[in-house]
């Protein structure tokens, strides 16, 4: 008898499905080896600062829902990636923090969504700025392999990501691609 098996977990970015180069740490001490290694925020923000400015292009943070992105606003030119965790489908506190590096904040690395990300939330984390995916939902993985992303085609609000703009009214967006 086998016990469960974990889901295997994909990357996939709009381009497609992609070989995933960041590899997720506990500590600090992965930065002695070769790679690109996401770590925890408390560890991240423990790093020397010269540390953090040397290693930017192999240096992603994950944040949990709880963790305040404020902690490193004033940090994000120091990360090439931001990862942020759904741990359940029902906290979308990551949601915001999505859309407030994107549109407050500016950040032009890559945002990741990492952890719970369903079918019905994949085509509004796009509109939110996320551009990488760590995909595990058998059902998503299916439609990506497929080439469906699902959504609806008419937007009412503006998000991080514009769309065209509908016929006839300016409020009405239009889903690009």
């Amino acid at each position: 008898m086998t016990g469960p098996t974990t889901p295997e977990t994909r990357l996939w970015t709009p381009a497609g499905f992609q070989e995933d180069e960041w590899t997720h740490a506990e500590s600090a001490d992965a930065l002695s080896g070769n790679g690109r290694f996401i770590l925890p925020l408390q560890v991240f923000l423990n790093l020397d600062p010269e540390v953090r400015r040397s290693a930017k292009e192999r240096l992603g943070v994950l944040l949990q829902p709880g963790d305040q992105l404020e902690k490193i606003a004033d940090l994000l030119d120091q990360l090439s990636l931001v990862a942020l965790a759904f741990p359940a489908f029902s906290d979308g506190r990551s949601f915001s923090k999505g859309e407030l590096l994107r549109g407050r904040y500016h950040f032009e690395g890559a945002v990741r969504a990492t952890g719970q990300v369903l079918v019905d939330q994949l085509p509004h984390m796009l509109r939110l700025g996320f551009d990488e995916f760590e995909i595990s939902n058998p059902v998503l993985l299916k439609r990506l392999e497929e080439g469906r992303i699902g959504g609806l085609g008419l937007y009412y609000q503006p998000a991080a990501v514009p769309e065209p703009k509908g016929p006839k009214y300016s409020w009405r967006r239009v889903r690009s691609g």
